[in-house]
């Protein structure tokens, strides 16, 4: 016997028409290219949303069209991402730090017919010109006053609204339809694409507004430095409106100072990004002596957060939540946030704030065994996780070969990552497993030794990459941006040998002066493996 209930498709556009009119006073603040802060509410963004749908539409945009965008964060980029979707057409995030070469491959692979640029970018588009599409029509995202100077054909995205109508007829589309289009960031091989469907995109949005409503409420304002170019701003642009919670759009400064300003100046409550990120914001802190003043959560991810940072921020009154997530899940999987009731010493606490917490609801967990075999949730077994749930990808677009690949266990999707998972639910990620340094046949996480290593005071950030080794087939070196003149190897392995085996301690330490990073901001293991292959230990024997 089935329900007798109507069923309306879930469609993104739903959002932004209800945040026009139950979250009125919910606001877009944004720091333009152009130099200043623009502000409009949800009810102005939806009115603009409809005019753009109609410029969008004069362009020949309609039913499955892939319209790309690569710009920052910002009023504009948000009212495409509505636009977009609400008219059945496809929006494509690209990111601006990967290569030439990979940005013309998923420019192709894509099929994009329109490309909304903001300014900083333009010089990109000109460099790329004679490689994209000739049907490819380029629009950037300013207004009549500032187009720059160009020898290509621009249109000026604020002239596609001029005039047009405040309502558009929203197309009644299947909750199915493509709605964005996000690609991995190419790390190995060519960038795979995760096409998110409007039901996913909703589900996704609901799901992460109940797991994390200390950022995620009414009256809230919150600072996403996650880019709205990697995986959609972590679901922000969705979630903030649907609760009612106001976006403060930092546009392209994302150092400590102006972070720390901009959430002075706009009273931000929460503020979600990477941790090389909350480095700098980190300085800034200490710097001036004290956080924000309305800061009261931070959101972490995309790579892990290192113990101390979490530490830190902790001691300064605000709560951290590390998440974990990937292109693949829409991004949020977990979220590390202390459950209700448990009586725990600080210590204790930041411990547990530097797992990756427990899953979201919609996404199910395992982890398996080299032979496929489901490993017990005990806290202790190893093995590969393994993934699957309502705002999780069922392959990528256009690419068998990979999706077969990834999905080879009975329709799980293989994270790569190799995890524990405690009997009360806390994933714990160990290391990428392409990442883990096997040494005499033992494995050794560079992620483990990379946080205690940061918790020493003279070191700034680090990373820990295998190096080779005629004995023991692998062995650990760490790679240290140094402060304060930095520390010595012995004194990293003092702070080690607290909580790591002896023969764990990486056997070199390297000084640099940053650590390259990757299109997401993760610092890349790849590079630092290239740049130190053949490197030899002092004692090889």
């Amino acid at each position: 016997m089935q329900g007798m209930m109507m069923q309306m498709p879930l469609r993104i556009i739903e959002i932004l028409d209800y945040a026009a009119t139950a979250h009125p006073k919910g606001e877009i603040v944004s720091q333009r290219t152009e130099g200043d802060i623009h502000r409009q509410t949800y009810k102005d963004t939806y009115k603009r949303t409809a005019q753009l749908a109609h410029g969008l539409e004069s362009l020949g945009v309609g039913m499955g069209t892939r319209v790309a965008t690569l710009a920052w964060n910002g009023y504009r980029h948000f009212e495409l991402y509505y636009a977009i979707s609400g008219m059945g057409a496809v929006c494509h995030t690209i990111n601006p730090r990967l290569s030439a070469e990979q940005m013309l491959y998923i420019i192709g692979h894509a099929q994009d017919k329109v490309l909304c640029v903001d300014l900083t970018f333009v010089p990109i588009i000109e460099a790329l010109a004679e490689h994209l599409p000739e049907d490819l029509q380029l629009v950037v995202m300013t207004d009549r006053a500032h187009m720059p100077d160009s020898a290509l054909d621009l249109l000026c995205y604020e002239d596609l609204l001029d005039g047009q109508a405040d309502s558009y007829d929203w197309p009644l589309v299947d909750e199915n339809t493509a709605a964005s289009l996000c690609y991995t960031s190419g790390t190995t091989g060519h960038p795979k694409g995760a096409l998110y469907s409007h039901r996913s995109t909703v589900l996704h949005a609901l799901f992460i507004s109940v797991t994390l409503p200390k950022s995620l409420n009414e009256g809230g304002r919150i600072l996403p430095v996650v880019p709205m170019f990697h995986v959609n701003s972590w679901g922000l642009p969705y979630a903030a409106p649907l609760v009612g919670a106001s976006l403060v759009m930092p546009g392209p400064k994302l150092d400590g100072p102006s972070l720390y300003q901009l959430m002075e100046a706009e009273q931000v409550t929460a503020s979600w990004g990477v941790p090389t990120v909350w480095l700098g914001l980190r300085a800034e802190v200490e710097a001036q002596g004290k956080p924000p003043e309305a800061l009261s959560q931070l959101v972490i991810g995309g790579s892990a957060a290192p113990r101390a940072m979490i530490d830190f921020f902790e001691r300064q009154g605000v709560d951290v939540c590390h998440a974990w997530g990937m292109t693949e899940m829409s991004p949020v999987g977990t979220h590390a946030q202390v459950p209700a009731g448990m009586d725990l010493s600080f210590d204790e606490r930041v411990s547990l704030k530097a797992t990756q917490g427990r899953r979201v609801f919609g996404v199910e967990m395992k982890i398996n065994d080299e032979d496929g075999n489901a490993l017990p949730q005990d806290g202790t077994a190893m093995g590969e996780l393994f993934v699957r749930g309502n705002a999780i990808i069922s392959g990528y677009f256009n690419n068998p070969e990979a999706s077969e690949k990834a999905f080879a266990s009975e329709g799980w999707f293989g994270t790569g990552d190799v995890a524990s998972i405690s009997a009360d639910g806390f994933l714990t990620i160990q290391d990428r497993s392409k990442d883990l340094i096997k040494s005499g046949g033992e494995w050794i996480s560079s992620i483990d030794l990379e946080n205690i290593a940061m918790a020493h005071p003279k070191v700034a950030n680090c990373a820990v990459i295998a190096v080779s080794h005629p004995k023991w087939e692998e062995r650990p070196l760490l790679v240290v941006v140094p402060k304060d003149g930095g520390p010595t190897l012995e004194e990293v392995h003092a702070l080690m040998l607290e909580h790591v085996a002896k023969w764990q301690l990486p056997d070199a330490m390297e000084f640099v002066d940053d650590l390259p990073l990757t299109a997401t901001g993760k610092v890349s293991k790849l590079t630092l493996r290239q740049r130190f292959d053949g490197y030899e230990l002092p004692d090889a024997g």
